[in-house]
């Protein structure tokens, strides 16, 4: 394993290929030359405000000076936090990639055709000798349990008053596309000692079942454990789609590019163990949330078959499919940058750099009218030059931390009437997930849940607000877990630094003292207690959602640190976010598909009856209207 030095084309992992990279765009060009420019910008700009943040947060500047410093905090992720793990050594060039997505994820980069495919390791935003499990029994300590049931269970619903329960359905639902650990380990086991008082239900020890090591790694690397993603690591819509092509070919109607769907439903698994269960890309911990979205995507992949169809009608099935998939990933991946994280991350700034990120800084109709223009940060890193940065590109272990969101799932789900707002039922989380998905769905129809999920609030993001479902659960594989503690014991596990430890690496202070933690002298002095006075010991969990977020922000400024980095990355490292963003690869019609559509416009297409509840609504991750009889 090793970290990669450099920018793209230098030294380092490029170094081990066998051929130059060539330039984006030829030597002498405007857009070169504004390259080098912005490179330069950048460098001093990151130098003046390493400064800045020694005496002030970013978001207590004004809004123009808060975006450089968000700019400054990127580059400088970019250049100090992407380590590559996986094994030196030479790639085999692929002369000519295709102009549409692979169903493993294979082919995105012409010098390092397996990079992000499904099967390929995890990366670390840490250095890779930081990243060691502490030794056994240092690593159990405190106990798991002990900090989930002190700190982390539920006790009282701690509503996010900004947000719909769709933005929690959201979340996970990329997730799904984004990573996948896959079984754990069938016969190892991480064992959990319980005290007398505990009232788990199978008693002491709690055993939760070990990660599945990496198969493919050798045990003479003498590295810290390295874990594979059993999904594709791009942004590529895989959760309903599938990572493999057999997966992918069982989802499709084989006519019109079409994915399957059968009386407004996806299909039911076929595995009577997950009979209730939608037949999708990627199931699991399965529930109407996720089927939710699921189904949505999958109408709106059709919808867009249609459409090129009306244009291109001698298209193939294949032809058709693989350029919906294109247009659809991309209009998710839009969804979540302009919509979803704004919506999470309520303020003017975070509005302004995720626009940015998509469009750049100059008005939306110049690249409707003239396409991308310019650099990056001119035009928007859609459509700019494809740049892995320092590392190849992989989703990394401390990404997966920082989005163990969990909090956000409500226990209890008011089930409303979409005409009215009347009240249908009350239920709770056991009996619409797993096998009672699809009879849920059945019970009370797409549009009374969607309705429902878009009025009702999700949970906040922060201590003492871990579901109640969650914190004993019963898989459908019949392992009972506490989602709390897993969430603890999968950090240590996996080699993710500690709170203070995780911090310094992204170069913000430790913190010294249990009152700067939190702005609650009571919680305060409970974390204290649980970590036995100790700091440093603190777990990333427990500081990240104890910690004040900045103004009108969802989760703390460490959880974010991750965040502009890597939401950044997925598109800057994705060829098809960049040098591919073209009509020649999604069609004209695909790109104008994209560009004008949103959340809403996927909803209403496909439930227009939602339109008075969406109305003068301005983000669909926001509460709805409440529909008045």
């Amino acid at each position: 394993m090793h970290r990669s030095g450099g920018t793209y084309g230098t030294v380092g992992y490029f170094a081990l290929r066998s051929v130059d990279v060539p330039p984006h765009k030829p030597e002498g060009t405007v857009d070169t030359v504004l390259g080098v420019v912005e490179k330069s910008f950048g460098g001093v700009n990151s130098t003046v405000f390493r400064q800045v943040n020694k005496a002030r947060d970013w978001w207590k500047l004004p809004t123009p000076i808060a975006l450089l410093n968000l700019r400054a905090l990127r580059d400088d992720l970019r250049e100090y936090n992407l380590y590559d793990t996986r094994t030196p050594g030479e790639r085999t060039p692929s002369e000519d990639l295709p102009p549409y997505r692979t169903y493993d994820g294979a082919d995105q980069d012409p010098y390092d055709p397996e990079m992000g495919k499904v099967g390929t390791r995890f990366g670390r935003n840490a250095p890779i000798d930081a990243t060691a499990p502490e030794p056994l029994p240092e690593r159990m300590e405190p106990n798991p349990r002990l900090v989930a049931s002190k700190l982390m269970h539920r006790d009282v619903f701690k509503p996010a008053t900004t947000l719909n329960v769709l933005a929690a359905c959201w979340i996970q639902f990329q997730n799904h596309g984004w990573f996948g650990h896959g079984e754990n380990s069938p016969s190892e086991y991480i064992d959990i000692e319980l005290d007398d008082n505990d009232e788990w239900p199978e008693g002491t020890p709690m055993r939760v079942r070990a990660t599945s090591p990496d198969r493919s790694r050798a045990d003479t690397e003498g590295d810290p454990p390295t874990y594979v993603n059993t999904v594709t690591h791009w942004w590529d819509g895989s959760q309903i789609y599938g990572s493999t092509e057999a997966r992918n070919r069982e989802l499709r109607t084989g006519a019109s590019g079409k994915l399957i769907v059968e009386d407004g439903m996806l299909p039911n698994e076929s595995d009577k163990k997950l009979d209730g269960v939608d037949r999708t890309g990627f199931a699991d911990n399965y529930w109407i949330g996720l089927s939710l979205l699921h189904t949505l995507f999958v109408k709106e992949h059709n919808a867009i078959c249609d459409h090129l169809a009306s244009v291109h009608p001698t298209w193939d099935d294949e032809k058709l499919f693989l350029t919906a998939r294109l247009v659809n990933a991309a209009l998710m991946a839009k969804i979540h940058t302009v919509e979803w994280t704004p919506g999470i991350l309520n303020t003017p700034v975070l509005d302004r750099a995720m626009n940015a990120n998509w469009y750049g800084v100059l008005p939306r109709w110049t690249r409707e009218k003239f396409g991308h223009l310019g650099t990056e940060m001119i035009g928007g890193i859609v459509g700019s030059a494809q740049d892995h940065g320092t590392a190849p590109y992989a989703i990394t272990e401390e990404f997966i931390s920082v989005y163990r969101l969990h909090p956000l799932i409500p226990d209890d789900y008011e089930i409303r009437d979409h005409t009215d707002d009347s009240l249908i039922d009350t239920v709770d989380f056991d009996p619409i997930q797993g096998k009672g998905t699809r009879p849920t769905i059945r019970r009370y129809g797409w549009s009374n849940l969607l309705y429902s999920f878009g009025v009702a609030n999700p949970g906040a993001i922060t201590l003492k607000n871990h579901p109640k479902a969650l914190t004993d659960h019963v898989r459908l594989n019949g392992d009972r877990v506490d989602l709390a503690t897993i969430d603890i014991v999968r950090d240590r596990e996996r080699g993710v630094p500690r709170y203070n430890d995780f911090r310094e690496k992204l170069r913000k202070s430790r913190i010294t003292r249990f009152e700067d933690l939190t702005d609650d002298p009571e919680l305060a002095e409970a974390i204290r207690e649980v970590y036995n006075d100790d700091i440093d010991r603190v777990d990333l969990q427990v500081g990240m959602l104890a910690e004040t977020p900045p103004p009108g922000f969802g989760f703390s400024d460490t959880a974010f640190r991750i965040f502009i980095l890597m939401a950044s990355r997925r598109l800057k490292s994705d060829r098809f976010y960049t040098d591919d963003y073209t009509p020649e690869v999604y069609t004209p019609e695909g790109i104008r598909w994209i560009e004008t559509n949103n959340m809403t416009d996927v909803l209403l297409r496909h439930h227009p009856e939602l339109a008075p509840a969406l109305d003068g609504v301005a983000n669909a991750f926001a509460p709805w209207n409440r529909i008045a009889e």
